[in-house]
């Protein structure tokens, strides 16, 4: 009989899922709009039915035993998303008592960082480390933080904020309400936001001048580096400073063996990798030069947070 469990990911604009064995293979996966319903009742009823569709689809002697599910302002410890400011609905939302309505088997909840770096330590480049970050580059910046093996909730279950970091005083506005924070400038619209203030004041020659701003993105602006264009190029190195700088910070902290960069900037490759080791290194103690490494994820590409989410399930599972 196989042992599947469901890994929930739920974004600002699409939730995915999928059935995920102890290895990390993938056997089915679905995808529903978040933020179509009105109340988040009606959000976890289709998801649920989407899910029982799709179990339909399995074997029939396979056995769901648990669902893990990240997303953001997840709180471990309470089960639910606390004033996420990226969905539509307000306040406390008690996630796990929703899903209990529609399912028997045991459900957990975090943040999306935290169930990124849960996968990467069960599936990915951190199987043989206990000390490492996790740092999610996408629409935010999130972080998970694993000390001695476990991964560091604090008091309250917020733990690993660091996207939200001040690095700038009086700096770019974040959407948690305060200003400077390391997300406006290292998530993939602070990095498109970086370029139009360069194409702004800016006299050199670029191709993403020829983009109209509301539909530049940060992948645009990769490509465009790729290719040698100055401005691109000088958008990363400012990225890779700032990035630098606060990893530079939270390895004063914590003394990392590794760090882990996870979402779509990091498909740059070099051109986001490279200034950001530069400027982390040129700002560490001296006792911590040259001992922290920083890496790709290596979790699935395409399947990474549906990865995670199932991961979160399984170690809780295993205790």
């Amino acid at each position: 009989m196989d042992q599947l469990t469901i890994g929930v990911d739920i974004g600002g604009t699409n939730t995915a899922f999928g059935f995920v064995d102890r290895v990390g293979k993938v056997y089915a996966k679905g995808c529903i709009p978040t933020q179509d319903q009105e109340k988040v009742e009606d959000f976890i009823a289709d998801l649920a039915a989407a899910i029982k569709k799709k179990i339909t689809q399995l074997d029939e002697d396979t056995m769901i035993v648990g669902i893990g599910i990240g997303a953001p302002n997840g709180n471990f410890y309470n089960g639910t998303i606390e004033f996420a400011p990226n969905l539509r609905w307000d306040g406390i939302i008690n996630v796990v008592d929703l899903f209990s309505k529609h399912f028997r088997t045991p459900a957990y909840l975090t943040n999306d960082a935290n169930a990124a770096a849960i996968g990467e330590m069960i599936y990915g480049g951190a199987r043989e480390i206990k000390d490492f970050i996790m740092i999610t580059l996408g629409t935010g910046v999130g972080s998970g933080i694993v000390v001695n093996g476990e991964l560091v909730y604090g008091h309250d279950g917020f733990a690993g904020e660091i996207g939200h970091v001040i690095v700038e005083e009086k700096g770019r506005s974040c959407s948690c309400g305060r200003k400077g924070c390391l997300e406006t400038y290292c998530s993939a619209p602070g990095i498109k936001r970086t370029a139009l203030e360069l194409i702004a004041k800016s006299e050199v020659s670029s191709g993403l001048k020829n983009i109209p701003p509301e539909q530049l993105t940060s992948k645009d602006v990769a490509i465009a580096a790729s290719e040698g264009d100055k401005l691109s190029l000088k958008v990363f190195k400012e990225t890779g400073k700032i990035l630098g700088k606060a990893l530079a910070n939270s390895v004063a902290y914590l003394s990392p063996k590794a760090i882990f960069l996870f979402g779509g900037p990091t498909q740059a490759g070099d051109l986001i990798f490279k200034p950001t080791k530069k400027y982390m290194e040129e700002n560490l103690l001296n006792i911590f030069k040259d001992k922290i490494e920083i890496y790709p994820s290596q979790l699935p590409d395409g399947d990474a947070a549906i990865v995670g989410a199932s991961a979160l399930a399984w170690k809780e599972l295993s205790k």
